[in-house]
């Protein structure tokens, strides 16, 4: 069996999922990065601009015997709101985007699956705009990025932001958590 499986989503800044995912048991790497753009190595700079059509996005590498792709999935949903076109809070910009780069067709289905059962259960207000498209190529952040709330932990953003949808995945997912 093969003890490893990669997907990379994008839903808002990638401090913000990159930090929730880093706790979870199962989780081999996370690194932060850019998907979907028309430009080659792209910069943080170019895409904070919108100038490359790229989504901040956190690369998943995980191990499916220990956490399955459906709590990947619901960890996702729960820590960015997929309702809201390219923003997530204050960060405005197609490249905030709710998105999911699949590696394979398994992926894209459950993603489409979970979609079509959270819209029809009324969990979220409005409909779920989130993009379910093929894995493009994947440019890592800037080395500053990697790691960013580890690293920060009392930066601003990371106190008002990142922390609280950690501090969520501690407490909802409990039993996923890295001892």
């Amino acid at each position: 069996m093969n003890n490893e499986e990669v997907i990379t989503l994008g839903g808002g800044c990638f401090w913000c999922l990159e930090a929730p995912y880093q706790e979870l048991e199962g989780v081999l790497n996370v690194t932060s990065g850019y998907m979907g753009g028309k430009v080659k190595d792209p910069t943080y700079r170019e895409v904070t601009y919108g100038r490359t059509g790229h989504a901040e996005v956190v690369q998943i590498t995980f191990n499916p015997a220990v956490i399955s792709p459906e709590k990947i999935f619901e960890v996702f949903w729960t820590i960015h709101d997929p309702t809201t076109l390219n923003r997530q809070g204050n960060d405005v910009g197609t490249q905030y985007r709710s998105v999911i780069f699949y590696h394979n067709e398994d992926q894209a289905e459950l993603a489409r699956r979970f979609i079509d059962s959270l819209n029809s259960s009324d969990v979220y207000e409005n409909p779920i705009v989130t993009e379910v498209v093929p894995a493009a190529e994947f440019y890592p952040a800037e080395d500053y990025h990697q790691d960013y709330y580890l690293n920060n932990p009392s930066q601003p953003y990371c106190s008002f932001i990142v922390k609280p949808k950690v501090d969520k995945v501690r407490t909802v997912f409990q039993d996923l958590i890295k001892k």
